[in-house]
């Protein structure tokens, strides 16, 4: 099979297509034919080599973190999918390889596809998805008038989080460029921050939750906007001793963990209020949950551009400008 491998870590521009044998089934798991894969912000840092201390994976690597397509074949242990089931998923975080014609993936990552949606349009949102989801559903419990503040609003994750806020009953705040501050707003952001422009933390106040995916010195300002009992959540760093002892990581990187999130752990216990980093899993049944909302139209996906195949290395170095307005989509068959 055609699949798009790195060989090494932290070479830009590096990558290539090249041929492997289709993965091996575990009696749990499904062989998909994958017709269309998107890259995340994720892929990028894999690429450059700054998960491999939490993320030791082997190379050469299959890279692709989400994905949509068709069942080929199931292990002997699957009972909920049978071949010529369109499916979506996220992989697990250690079996990764969305970019390649193949995949192996067990079966409770994985959901049937929304039946609204393309293949192409599908494969945009396993991972944003799973994310705005455990965020705001599972670790924050967001409720109806509660508020929010949703950086970086234009991007893949922030596309959905604030769908699936006001979805919520949330007053969402976000923040974005001046060229994107009504195109926001039309994904339904009641309060817009033109970064270029304004500063955020002398805008907004008494929030009770916000989600970074920006850099550490953002996130140190984002203390400022939250109420005495807030959460701040990250999905961008830096990693808290509480996410190393939930992955099991030992003592040592549990320890560096704590020497890297220190200083925004002393600010936000500072201010009163809570701060975590969270990293997204696979599962299956949030993907059916979601796959409802989207096919009642609680949620749209949001692509920035399709690239076939061949071009997947002009795609991850466009994915690697940051420039990107909603996902970008790489279709594996024709």
């Amino acid at each position: 099979m055609k699949a798009f491998i790195i060989d090494g870590y932290g070479k830009k521009g590096g990558g290539r297509i090249g041929d492997l044998p289709e993965p091996t089934l575990r009696e749990d798991d499904v062989l998909v034919e994958v017709h269309a894969a998107s890259i995340n912000p994720l892929d990028v840092k894999i690429k450059k080599g700054e998960f491999k201390r939490l993320l030791p994976y082997q190379l050469p690597l299959i890279m692709g973190n989400d994905l949509a397509g068709v069942v080929v074949r199931v292990g002997p242990e699957v009972t909920r999918f049978k071949p010529g089931d369109e499916i979506y998923a996220r992989p697990d975080v250690d079996r990764i390889g969305a970019f390649a014609e193949y995949i192996a993936i067990k079966e409770d990552s994985l959901a049937l596809k929304p039946k609204t949606l393309s293949m192409t349009e599908a494969a945009s949102m396993p991972l944003v998805g799973l994310t705005a989801w455990q965020v705001l559903v599972e670790k924050a419990n967001l409720r109806q008038g509660q508020k929010v503040l949703i950086h970086a609003g234009s991007g893949g994750v922030g596309t959905f989080a604030i769908q699936l806020a006001k979805h919520l009953g949330a007053t969402v705040a976000t923040t974005t460029s001046t060229a994107n501050v009504d195109w926001v707003k039309r994904l339904g952001a009641d309060i817009v921050v033109d970064y270029r422009r304004d500063d955020f933390e002398n805008m907004l106040s008494d929030y009770d939750l916000v989600l970074s995916s920006l850099d550490t010195r953002t996130l140190a300002k984002s203390v400022q906007v939250l109420k005495p009992g807030g959460q701040l959540i990250s999905i961008s760093g830096p990693p808290n001793p509480d996410f190393a002892k939930a992955l099991g990581l030992g003592w040592a990187v549990t320890q560096l963990m704590g020497l890297l999130s220190y200083g925004i752990r002393k600010r936000a216990k500072r201010h009163r209020v809570s701060y975590a980093f969270h990293f997204m899993s696979a599962s299956g049944s949030q993907l059916e949950r979601i796959a409802s909302l989207i096919d009642a139209g609680v949620i749209k996906p949001v692509i920035d551009c399709i690239f076939p195949f061949a071009a997947i290395k002009e795609a991850m170095a466009y994915a690697e400008t940051g420039r990107a307005k909603g996902k970008i989509v790489v279709k594996i068959k024709s």
